[in-house]
């Protein structure tokens, strides 16, 4: 009979940590699986076997470590390693049989663990399900890389679009998934570039034109004239829309983040999470006064602005703190929802509607290098195309000429 226990390797690499490791013990003989995590030796619980909490990612080491011993465990409880292997060698081995080396599946599972593992928690949630809907169009069976061909793209496309209802940019993005997953693939040698069915003459990554909406002036004095005292979250999410909206529609993940320290002097100073970029603001009459609303809570809620990112007990754990962050905004939306109804505006209202309406609202009154700076975009490329969107002067004027002429 086989025992299984979680150990850390008792030898370290070279920066001295130790890896995760299943143990498989019968007849006193002892093989191992390991996870390819390492960590601190202070960092290991060898009474509990488990990854102590000063880690950052302890519970989802943790979690990984209980994965592993359960996958391991029902093979030996059904007898497939019983029946076919006698030592824990021949166990360790049956464990580790490897896949088709060229597996897209197996590549695409490797890639969104790393994205989980470096804290990526929005595109890891949005990954998973895409891989799991091209693995149902193929019925479930698994695929090489040589064996996805542009019929085979073009036909999954199709059928998202059919079957699904996903509109043709969303069909793009499953189509950008399946791109980034096979360059992986390139670059660890699995499968030859000649197989590469994306580019010139293939599946060609093109989006579609996409009109960018926002509200007009009088639809955001109608959400900063509503009364809304008497319902407390809708008031909330309203006043994070507004916020995000007077800070040139800064994301609302970076609102969800600020803290009392980042605003000095008059200025908001903060560092944008998408791309790093460290930026400075004055603060607008209109915000300090949303400030001035949440001027109680101040030292409380780990010294942020609004509470909604109160329960994050680790701010270095950044896939838990992304998903708490999608959680709140997800939230915020359903009360914004319903107060866009109330209002009787037109478009559905989101967080993210915050910054359209900036860029709306400034058409072509601001030089295009200041919405550059404003919008922290790294290319002047990204803010010229987002931006031309909301920009319609150059078409009228081109247009009155003709007509009036």
């Amino acid at each position: 009979m086989f025992t299984l226990s979680s150990v850390l390797y008792h030898r370290p690499n070279k920066e001295g940590k130790h890896q995760l490791a299943i143990r498989i013990t019968k007849d006193r003989k002892s093989s191992y699986v390991f996870l390819g995590q390492y960590i601190d030796k202070s960092q290991w619980n060898k009474k509990a076997k488990k990854v102590k909490r000063n880690h950052p990612n302890s519970t989802r080491l943790n979690a990984l470590l209980t994965k592993k011993m359960a996958e391991i465990n029902t093979k030996l409880l059904t007898g497939d390693l019983e029946d076919k292997v006698s030592t824990a060698q021949d166990a360790h081995k049956d464990v580790l049989k490897k896949p088709e080396k060229n597996s897209f599946f197996t590549v695409a599972d490797q890639y969104n663990e790393a994205l989980k593992g470096e804290g990526k928690y929005n595109q890891y949630n949005t990954n998973v399900p895409r891989i799991k809907r091209f693995k149902e169009f193929l019925k479930g069976k698994d695929i090489r890389f040589q064996d996805i061909t542009v019929s085979l793209l073009r036909k999954f496309k199709a059928h998202l679009i059919k079957i699904h209802k996903v509109s043709e940019r969303t069909a793009i993005n499953y189509l950008i998934l399946i791109r980034t997953i096979y360059n992986r693939a390139i670059g660890d040698g699995l499968v030859d570039r000649k197989h590469y069915p994306f580019g010139k003459n293939k599946i060609v990554i093109k989006f579609p034109d996409s009109e960018k909406l926002g509200l007009s002036r009088d639809e955001v004095t109608k959400l900063e004239e509503v009364d809304l005292s008497n319902h407390p979250k809708m008031h909330h999410a309203r006043n994070l829309w507004l916020f995000s909206f007077y800070f040139a529609g800064m994301r609302i993940s970076d609102v969800l983040l600020l803290t009392w320290s980042d605003f000095n002097n008059g200025r908001l100073h903060y560092q944008m999470g998408k791309n790093d970029k460290r930026g400075s603001l004055k603060i607008p009459d209109k915000a300090q006064a949303i400030l001035e609303q949440y001027k109680s809570e101040e030292g409380d809620n780990n010294n942020l602005i609004f509470p909604d990112l109160e329960t994050v007990d680790d701010f270095t754990n950044k896939y838990l703190v992304q998903r708490k962050t999608s959680y709140a905004v997800k939230n915020n939306n359903k009360w914004l929802k319903q107060l866009g109804i109330t209002l009787d505006i037109k478009q559905k209202l989101t967080m993210h509607l915050a910054r359209h309406t900036f860029g709306a609202l400034s058409g072509d009154r601001i030089p295009i290098q200041m919405l550059q700076k404003l919008y922290r975009h790294s290319d002047i490329t990204t803010t010229i195309n987002y931006q031309k969107a909301f920009i319609y002067k150059d078409a009228d004027d081109a247009l009155d000429a003709v007509l009036n002429s």
